[in-house]
């Protein structure tokens, strides 16, 4: 590896070596984010050591089993194995001497009431005790403000003995993405945000960046900027949703189909009411809300909205419970066989983290109920096996004899599915579904009671109010 310092290249150093293959980059944090971007920069030219402490997955990238649900990023990261370009490692310190820059995408979590800088703090130390003078680190994981020059910044210059902006460039660019299309989401989707703890960096920022995303950079003027407007897009969405399934409660009590208020009202431009659902999962808008109120309360400012939007939606999962009992009222427990389709906290991604299916689950459990899990990418889920509940992945085995089933994620092969292929493949008569989130096709009357979280209680085929 050809040394270089990076702060006393030109913007167009930066992008020729890039682009010629000269430059190599350390990526800390092989999750589906962490692949994904490893991915854009081989495709842009870099050379990639990627790093993890999971040794297994270490162990399945260096032969080139790549799981991931992109195809572009199986594909790209099976051919740099082949010719060289890429390597997977355990040894951080390794990668960072190797490189010319690293980039940190390991995961900050939220456990017992404040952020768990574990990861973070472990790259970055890693970081700062291997890398040299002219060395440049990007950090891509979703922090709380002021993580960067407060906790960062600092711990590189004290295990490096180095001067960030000085010795040493220090990027921050929130990563802005969908699991199973990354990256179309950082090469075209989305431009990139950017910032540096200084000018020097800020420029190194938009050289290396500008390289990669062909909607361009969009410039912060501090890490801190940067911070936060990542953590505001994602409680935008989650106090919108909330929204929803707030207005959502109230349209069902008075017989309105909420799905049609919705289409009207966002023909206003100023409008955007989201849909209401089964809850909101994933790694990262549950989470960002927690990270806004944590930094919030250390400064002395409450975030009464923000806070009250999460409960809402945290609460999410015990409505379509309690949807599920007002029509099971005639049932007994012992009848009970709930089908639950969908593990996956969003459609057509093979992904769990934080799914409202666990809480739905676990309620369900609670009443006495016996479940049963579908999902069509998931085959295996430790939390389900723990709890006793089987997952299974053919649709008509979870339906069969199941006296009523819960839509919990929306899947396409759901979206494809009405009220009466349910009630065929359950074999039983007034078959009980609560659609959590209003996909399936209203098209003809069956004998099955349904209601939908935002459409309401409806005849199966659509045409009249139950």
């Amino acid at each position: 590896m050809k040394k270089v310092n990076l702060l006393e290249l030109t913007r167009d150093q930066v992008r020729a070596m890039l682009q010629s293959g000269e430059l190599t980059a350390a990526v800390f944090g092989l999750g589906s984010i962490g692949l994904a971007v490893a991915t854009v920069w081989l495709r842009a030219g870099a050379r990639v050591i990627g790093v993890d402490v999971d040794e297994s997955k270490i162990e399945r990238l260096s032969v080139g089993r790549v799981l991931h649900p992109e195809t572009t990023v199986v594909s790209t990261i099976q051919e740099a194995l082949r010719n060289g370009r890429f390597k997977a490692v355990t040894s951080g310190g390794e990668a960072v001497r190797e490189s010319h820059i690293s980039i940190v995408v390991v995961p900050v979590l939220h456990i017992s009431g404040s952020p768990d800088f574990k990861a973070l703090d472990s790259a970055v130390s890693t970081i700062g005790r291997n890398m040299e003078r002219g060395h440049a680190v990007l950090v891509e994981t979703s922090l709380p403000p002021l993580t960067i020059e407060n906790r960062v910044k600092p711990m590189l210059e004290k295990y490096s003995g180095l001067i960030a902006e000085e010795d040493f460039a220090l990027i921050y660019s929130p990563e802005r993405v969908l699991v199973g299309r990354a990256v179309e989401d950082i090469e075209i989707r989305y431009p990139k945000i950017v910032s540096g703890v200084g000018p020097k960096s800020l420029t190194l920022a938009e050289a290396l960046y500008g390289s990669i995303a062909r909607a361009g950079v969009v410039r912060a003027s501090s890490p801190r900027v940067a911070e936060f407007a990542k953590l505001a897009e994602g409680v935008y969405r989650d106090v919108n949703i909330a929204l929803a399934n707030e207005l959502a409660r109230l349209s069902r009590s008075l017989g309105i189909d909420f799905t049609e208020v919705i289409d009207i009202a966002n023909t206003q431009p100023y409008s955007h009411i989201h849909k209401p659902g089964a809850g909101v999962g994933g790694h990262c808008i549950p989470v960002y809300p927690k990270f806004l109120s944590w930094i919030a309360h250390l400064r002395g400012v409450s975030l009464e909205l923000v806070e009250h939007a999460r409960l809402i939606n945290e609460f999410q999962p015990l409505d379509i419970v309690r949807l599920l009992l007002s029509l099971l009222s005639k049932k007994s427990v012992a009848e009970g066989r709930i089908a639950v389709l969908g593990l996956a906290y969003r459609g057509n991604v093979a992904i769990s983290s934080n799914s409202p299916t666990y809480r739905i689950v676990e309620e369900l459990l609670s009443l006495g109920f016996s479940v049963v899990v579908h999902d069509p990418l998931i085959s295996e889920d430790r939390q389900l096996s723990s709890l006793g509940v089987e997952l299974v992945s053919e649709l008509a085995e979870a339906v069969r004899g199941s006296s009523a089933v819960v839509i919990a994620t929306d899947h396409n092969l759901y979206r494809e599915l009405t009220p009466c292929d349910l009630s065929k493949l359950s074999e039983t008569s007034d078959l009980v579904i609560v659609d959590g989130r209003d996909i399936l096709k209203l098209s003809t009357c069956c004998d099955t009671i349904y209601v939908g979280v935002g459409r309401g209680m409806k005849c199966a085929g659509g045409s009249r109010d139950v």
